[in-house]
């Protein structure tokens, strides 16, 4: 068997943590492959390494004396090399930073070196090679990632090693100039990792034991997932639902790879496993809730819309003109709502507007602000009667308005619109009917 892992910055923040990675990794002859992420905050009112990178780049970039501002970084190295007794130097790797900096590198490279030393200092502890991400994560001259060719090169590459650390977050173009996924995206390179490795099971390892039923700002204590499809995981990802970067699930879905979230400080617990399909009968008829607020609902009405062909096209290149993407189109006989960031629509209106009425020629058009969605998920709804019911029963029980209710034709999730004012209380009411009472 092998197994990916990949450990958040969280987990690797201080020796302490390093610590109980190495244990962690160490119980298991199957964690073959491991992907650091940067140190990440020590307490609350701590800064990240990569925060500390972008900082220290910015005053170079400025002609600034960034040298300071690089030595607390290395301290915080430093603090990790002697917690661990390792006999590790990183001086070499300073001064080239140092140089780097200097010659204005660019952020990619400076936000990557969270990574590289982080991976450097693994390796060392763990006693295995130490593969730079740089030499094994392909993008092309524009900085878009290659994933075909990083899959040949990554997979030749880990056929010369049993064990390897493979630093998250960044690879290279052909030339070795640095990119930099996402934020967040050692998630995707370890995802990169498990299929070149044909990995049997890739673990991500971060704070939380598994993904949540609900938001814990929201509801205290929310109970784990313990199984969930890609699907279920993307609708949730997609609606806010943040434990894992979402771009990490497609390269392992290809390859039928699943993903199992742990919680490095309770390694015992079994966290939560995402598969493609399962027989595995969730606990509730959901299996999570996730939702987003600040929209605006464009509200369109016109008589005998349904018989004029191509008027939802005319509607929607309004939006497409103006540069704005749609989340929800739920529409009736006469009637047509187009629900849109509220964020990205004000700047642009009253142009979308005018588009609309040139385009289109509605009857009227209505605007309603300050909209949140809500996604309920779960593979259960399907063999479940009256889902819709008890959602609308509950938040008619918590006296929330709801705006809005559309149900994809796969029955895997029904999004609901509210006020944002109601968001926080209509999701503890749904949370409330579906897991705490179980009706």
């Amino acid at each position: 068997m092998v197994k990916v892992v990949k450990f958040g910055g969280s987990s690797l923040a201080t020796a302490g943590q390093f610590s109980k990675v190495g244990e962690i990794i160490r119980s298991d002859e199957s964690r073959k492959y491991v992907v650091p992420s940067a140190p990440g905050k020590r307490n609350p009112k701590d800064t990240k390494v990569t925060d500390l990178l972008y900082e220290c780049y910015a005053a170079a970039e400025a002609g600034e004396d960034f040298k300071p501002r690089l030595r607390k970084i290395k301290e915080r190295y430093d603090a990790i090399i002697n917690g661990l007794n390792l006999k590790l130097s990183l001086e070499e790797e300073f001064r080239k930073i140092a140089v780097d900096f200097s010659d204005r590198k660019g952020k990619d490279y400076a936000a990557s070196r969270g990574e590289y030393l982080n991976g450097i200092v693994m390796a060392a502890y763990l006693g295995c090679d130490f593969i730079d991400a740089a030499s094994v994560i392909v993008f092309d001259k524009n900085g878009e990632f290659d994933a075909e060719k990083t899959d040949r090169v990554l997979k030749e590459r880990l056929k010369k090693s049993e064990r390897a650390v493979i630093p998250g977050f960044y690879g290279a173009k052909k030339d070795g100039s640095v990119c930099t996924f996402s934020r967040g995206g050692s998630d995707i390179t370890g995802s990169i990792v498990a299929k070149a490795a044909k990995a049997d099971l890739y673990e991500n390892w971060t704070d939380v034991s598994g993904f949540l039923i609900a938001d814990p700002r929201i509801i205290e204590n929310p109970e784990v997932i313990r199984v969930i499809t890609y699907r279920e995981l993307r609708e949730l990802s997609y609606m806010g639902a943040t434990v894992l970067h979402e771009d990490a699930v497609f390269p392992v879905r290809k390859a039928g790879i699943p993903i199992n979230i742990r919680n490095t400080n309770a390694p015992e617990e079994e966290g939560t496993l995402i598969v493609e399909s399962t027989c595995h009968h969730s606990k509730y008829t959901i299996t999570g809730i996730a939702g987003k607020k600040g929209f605006v609902a464009v509200n369109i009405d016109k008589d005998m819309m349904n018989s004029e062909v191509g008027f939802g096209r005319k509607v929607l290149s309004a939006f497409e003109q103006n540069g704005i993407s749609f989340e929800h189109m739920p529409s009736g006989i006469d009637t047509m709502t187009v629900f849109v960031h509220q964020e990205e629509f004000e700047g642009k209106e009253q142009q979308v507007l005018s588009a609309i009425h040139r385009l289109a020629e509605p009857d009227t058009i209505d605007l309603e602000a300050d909209l949140a969605l809500i996604a309920v998920v779960g593979r259960g709804m399907r063999s479940t009667r009256g889902t819709a019911g008890r959602i609308f029963s509950a938040l008619s029980h918590a006296n929330v308005n709801v705006k809005m209710i559309d149900q994809g034709s796969s029955e895997l999730n029904i999004i609901i619109g509210v006020t944002n004012r109601d968001f926080d209380t209509a999701i503890a009411a749904i949370y409330d009917i579906f897991v705490k009472t179980q009706l």
